[in-house]
This record gives C-alpha cells, sequence and structure tokens, in this order.
C-alpha cells in the first residue's frame, strides 16, 4: 500500500476542496484519479472526503493499493509474431503475460510490449474510468495465466473491424485444455448463465436462472483420456469472463492447475492453469474469407502429456 502526504500551504483563508488543493501539486494525482483510485483520505489523523476544506498547516494522508501511474510505457519485451501486416498483429501469447494494464498490473503487459514493437509513444492514462485509453488495439484478451493465440489491430479502423467481427460472433476460437476429469461424452454442449459468485467477487459461477448474469455457450471435444485426465478441444460460442473455467467445473471437470476453481492435483501439484488458445479464426479488417492462426502447443501441455502416456500407457 502506496501513502501520499502533503502538507496545505499557501491556500485562501476560507479553505479550499482537499480534491482541488491535492490535484494543484507539483505531480499531484488528477481529481478523477484521486476519486477513482484512493483507498483512504485523512486530515490530521482524521478520516475525510475529497470535498473537505483544507487550510494552512493541514496534513493530508491519502493511502493506496495500487495507484494508476500518469502514462502506460512501451517496453522492450519480446514477443512471438504469429503474423503481422499494416492492420494487425498476431501474438502467441505467454502464460503470465496480462493482456492490458490495471489495477495490480500497471507494467510488463502485451499492451507496454506491442507499444515498444509498434514504436508508439507513451499513453497518458488519464482516468481510471477511461479505460479503453489504457488497451489501444485491444479486441478481446486472455486470462493472465491463458497462453496462445490474441490479435490486436494496428489502427482504428482495424479495430472497429475486428471488434465488429467478435461483436458478431463470426471469429472462432479454439482452445485446448488438460481436465482433472474426462467429460461425460466425447462431444458435448454447454449452455448456462455465466454470473459473479455472490461468496466471491473474483469467482464465477454458471447456473440455468434466466434472472442471472449472461448465457453462456461452449462446445468441446475429447481428443485423448489418461485415466481420469483428459485432452480437450473447447469452441467458444460466447466469450464471458472465465467462461472455460467455469463450464469446466460446471460440468465436474475442473481444469488442471486452475487455482481459482479447482483444486491442487495430487499427480501435478505445481501445475499452472492448463489452458491454451490454440487457434483463431477471423475476417481480417477487408477481407471476404477468414484466416486461420494458430499456437504451438506450449511446453507445459506437452511435459504434462508425456508424464500421462508414461503413467497410464498412449
Amino acid at each position: 500500500m502506496a501513502e501520499i502526504r502533503i502538507t496545505v500551504e499557501g491556500v485562501p483563508p476560507e479553505g479550499i476542496r482537499l480534491d482541488r488543493h491535492c490535484a494543484s501539486q507539483p505531480g499531484a494525482i488528477s481529481r478523477s484519479r484521486l476519486k477513482g483510485g484512493a483507498l483512504e483520505i485523512r486530515v490530521n489523523g482524521k478520516p475525510a472526503r475529497l470535498s473537505r476544506l483544507v487550510r494552512d498547516g493541514d496534513l493530508i494522508s491519502i493511502s493506496w493499493e495500487d495507484p494508476e501511474p500518469a502514462s502506460i510505457e512501451p517496453e522492450e519485451i519480446p514477443l512471438r509474431i504469429i503474423y503481422e501486416d499494416e492492420r494487425v498483429t498476431v501474438v502467441d501469447k505467454p502464460q503470465g503475460m496480462v493482456t492490458h494494464p490495471a489495477s495490480g498490473n500497471w507494467s510488463g503487459t502485451l499492451v507496454n510490449a506491442l507499444l515498444w514493437h509498434w514504436g508508439r509513444a507513451p499513453i497518458a492514462s488519464g482516468t481510471v474510468d477511461d479505460q479503453a485509453r489504457l488497451r489501444p488495439g485491444i479486441v478481446h484478451r486472455l486470462d493472465k495465466d491463458t497462453s496462445g493465440v490474441i490479435i490486436a489491430a494496428r489502427t482504428r479502423e482495424a479495430e472497429e473491424w475486428l471488434q465488429g467481427e467478435f461483436q458478431s460472433r463470426r471469429a472462432r476460437k479454439v482452445y485446448a485444455a488438460i481436465l482433472t476429469r474426462v467429460p461425460p461424452s466425447v462431444r458435448g454442449e454447454i449452455r448456462t448463465r455465466i454470473y459473479r459468485d455472490p461468496a466471491n467477487r473474483k469467482r464465477f459461477k454458471a447456473g440455468d436462472d434466466e434472472r442471472k448474469g449472461k448465457a453462456a455457450h461452449t462446445s468441446y471435444k475429447v481428443v485423448h483420456a489418461w485415466g481420469r485426465y483428459a485432452l480437450v478441444l473447447f469452441l467458444l460460442h460466447t466469450g464471458r469472463t472465465h467462461q472455460l473455467r467455469v463450464h469446466s467445473k460446471h460440468i465436474g471437470c475442473p481444469i488442471l492447475g486452475d487455482p481459482v476453481y479447482g483444486k491442487k492435483d495430487p499427480l501435478f501439484p505445481d501445475a499452472s492453469l492448463m489452458l491454451h488458445a490454440r487457434s483463431l479464426e477471423i475476417r481480417l479488417p477487408g477481407d471476404e474469407q477468414r484466416t486461420r492462426f494458430v499456437s504451438r502447443t506450449p511446453p507445459r501441455f506437452r511435459d504434462v502429456i508425456a508424464r500421462l502416456e508414461e503413467t497410464n500407457g498412449k
């Protein structure tokens, strides 16, 4: 947790609003960022609001969990480029990389890397609410621990085109996953509503109550099974947050290595999330036919599969 301390000096005798005074200081935080990012505000040790009038001699202390930086900087981070032209860049995102800057991850993201790769200038972060500014060219996302194919737009026109392809569900996204149980059938459809877990705001749940959440649809195909483990291909028909992870848990087959929706596995106690965006088929801006982009199988998948074949036989 970070803390900012300001001693009030040089204000009119009648006082000035706390947020106005803070925003006027050299290198200060804007009023909008104060409103969105401050965890606790105190004046002379007592809780205070942004509208409080402060006077000379007052001591302001503001606590932040993760203050938004003034700008998002280009960073020289290696990228594996699958395809690139003047319209788009298709990247094979590694596991562990966050897609775009947000609280807790203001640097080291795919956006930081793309800004460097494209030769762009830093981006003024503006306000916490102005999230679109922080993800230029990003039209879909992958969870931090999901690896694989992701496409980014290099121009505003390309961004609008790609957004239309995803929103109309013309884009086809296929994921590979290793599950800790074998699904009930070789092929199947999962149709539910997905909504936030009221007991844990960082998790989501699947159910059939039409009054909750949003409709979610996933198709799956079991490629291979080893005892109780299965390699599965998922086809996303909708794009809800954590959809594949939630749907896997919903059918009783959590994804191996999922720390949120699964449990530590006895055979693979150190496994990370075994979910990989294997391919993306999408019409590029101005094209009539879809182009298919494929990501190679990551080493963590090959290692787990080798262990399963050794343990259970091919």
